[in-house]
């Protein structure tokens, strides 16, 4: 019995004493990647043929860490900074484009509506090689958005693959300031409204709330055509907000990181600007993010008819993370999923009627569907120089819109029908 207790006293002494060993191998090992990166900052720093400050280094060291995890993380510098909340919020100068890193290149996502870059004929999937003549090859994204932007009334000249391109061209674009009008609307036929969703900024739903409202004060609302199409994104709040319109209860979308844990789910309530009509969504390859999110939300509550085709897939979420010197980094922390469990992610969202867009015969090099100006839309301020229009000018515009876009006359005939097929089931 003693000699017992001697050996489970030895073996408890033997565990105590290689506990603090096991830790500090486990410290060694977490800081010897700091030590290796302090060795190549200190040899950079005294035997590069250039002289680099030391804060300058470690930006660029920080700047390649986050965009080697994925096309989205990345650092914003002070000035970047505050460039990406003006575009969330009021206005910006530049030429109008929403683009992102896809397989080591700059690739356009969509161009904002009524702006340079769209006048230009940049699309979605195009490929952006040089940027005043620079290459865009070893470019960061913030550096690429940096050196396309600038002072209203400047020029950039953009070298573009366009999609199933031969070669490349130079295009250039004369810089502008970009107002973030988000929501346009304009009345189909009698009760039926198309609503067009430019991008998911902090105004968007108010914007489209106030469309809707303004509209029912004379029409009683018989449908919405909800135009997605090539809408790059924004705000997580606003694309549940507006997928809220459209649904009274229920599970919107989810957020999901590393851990189950770390679920957040969004929900749909009962409000006094709920819309109940039957409802087309036209969604397309240049539908992303905040886009993706609303459509899903939709088809998988059953709520409209998706028509088109398959969205762009990017379904990661980016938290913004100031840094206290007014720097900060745009880091993915959580991806999307649709009340049905399904990530967005690389996959996108599938409508329920594939129907690619046609141009126009006559004018298949001068896309220009998605365009409305100022004089398009309802209940705008008629210029005093000018007979005011007749009343057939409202009709006069829709019929233009519907016999340049194939896609939208299927849509309004769909949501004409919808009432219908309801029914039959």
């Amino acid at each position: 019995m003693r000699k017992t207790l001697w050996m489970i006293a030895i073996v408890s002494l033997f565990a105590i004493s290689v506990a603090p060993e096991t830790t500090q191998a486990v410290n060694e090992d977490r800081f010897e990647p700091l030590r290796r990166f302090s060795q190549v900052l200190d040899l950079v720093e005294h035997n590069y043929v250039k002289d680099i400050s030391r804060k300058e280094l470690v930006d660029d060291a920080v700047k390649g860490m986050l965009e080697q995890l994925d096309p989205h993380s990345t650092f914003l510098s002070t000035d970047d900074f505050k460039e990406m909340q003006e575009s969330t919020s009021g206005e910006f100068s530049g030429i109008g484009i929403e683009i992102s890193m896809e397989k080591g290149r700059l690739t356009v996502i969509s161009p904002i509506e009524d702006t340079p870059a769209y006048k230009a004929g940049l699309k979605a999937g195009d490929i952006i090689l040089e940027i005043n003549g620079e290459s865009t090859q070893s470019i960061s994204l913030m550096e690429a958005v940096g050196k396309i932007r600038g002072k209203r009334g400047t020029d950039v000249i953009l070298t573009i693959l366009h999609k199933d391109a031969n070669k490349p061209e130079k295009v250039t674009i004369t810089r502008d300031t970009i107002p973030i009008i988000s929501a346009k609307s304009q009345e189909l036929e009698d009760g039926i409204l198309y609503l067009r969703l430019t991008r998911f900024n902090e105004n968007t739903t108010r914007e489209m709330h106030k469309a809707l409202r303004e509209y029912k004060k004379k029409h009683t609302l018989k449908g919405v055509v909800l135009d997605l199409r090539n809408n790059p994104g924004g705000l997580l709040t606003q694309a549940v907000s507006v997928a809220d319109t459209f649904l009274n209860d229920g599970l919107i979308v989810y957020i999901e990181g590393r851990s189950k844990a770390s679920r957040k789910d969004f929900m749909a309530a009962e409000q006094a600007t709920d819309v109940n009509v039957p409802i087309v969504t036209l969604i397309n390859a240049g539908s992303a993010s905040a886009s993706e999110i609303v459509a899903g939300a939709l088809k998988d509550h059953d709520r409209a008819l998706l028509l088109g085709e398959r969205t762009f897939g990017k379904g990661s979420v980016q938290t913004i993370i100031p840094m206290a010197d007014g720097s900060g980094i745009k880091l993915t922390t959580a991806l999307y999923y649709t009340p049905s469990g399904r990530s967005i992610q690389a996959e996108g969202i599938d409508p329920d009627i594939v129907y690619p867009f046609v141009p126009p015969v006559e004018d298949k090099d001068n896309d220009d569907r998605f365009i409305l100006r100022e004089k398009d839309l309802s209940r705008h301020l008629e210029n005093n120089g000018k007979d005011k229009k007749k009343n057939n000018t409202r009709d006069d515009k829709a019929k233009k819109m519907l016999n340049r876009d194939n896609q939208l006359r299927l849509a309004l005939q769909m949501v004409k029908q919808l009432p219908r097929l309801k029914e039959i089931k």
